[in-house]
Parts: C-alpha cells; structure tokens; sequence
C-alpha cells in the first residue's frame, strides 16, 4: 500500500555531493510529488524537502541509499496508515 511523507535532505558537501544526490532522485523521480530546495553556494551546502508516495520497503530503500552519498543526512516521515 502506497503511503504519503516527507523527507528532508541536507546536503553538507554541495560542491562534491550535488550531482549525486540529483542523479538519485531522478532515479526516484516515479515516487516523488513534489520538491523544493535551496543551495547556499557561498557556504557549500543545500536542503531539499520531497514529499513522496510509494510503499514503505521502497521509501526504506530510497532513503538508505540516499543517506550512504557522502555528506547526505535524510530524514522522513510517513503519514500513519488508516
């Protein structure tokens, strides 16, 4: 069963980990509804916030893989299920 959340992405290293993460969720772009982002060039790092809506073994993977990127930190929350 698809379930509705957010994730919240800090990106540490934007100038080394930028691309890697943007390459990832466009990987993922099937679950992702919406994203909004700023980048802090002059302090080299960035924020994303995704909501996303896919089954929790998917949301599972895609944070854990995201979070293994060097310099990523992600956390989430999932709307409980009805």
């Amino acid at each position: 069963m698809a379930r509705k959340g957010i994730i919240g992405i800090i990106i540490e290293d934007h100038k080394n980990s930028a691309g890697k993460v943007n390459d990832f969720l466009h990987r993922y772009g099937n679950i992702i509804i919406a994203r909004m982002g700023i980048h802090k060039k002059e302090e080299n790092y960035g924020l994303i916030s995704l909501i996303v809506e896919a089954n929790t073994d998917i949301i599972g993977e895609f944070t854990g893989k995201l979070g293994q990127i060097k310099g990523v930190n992600v956390s989430s929350t999932m709307l409980k299920e009805k």
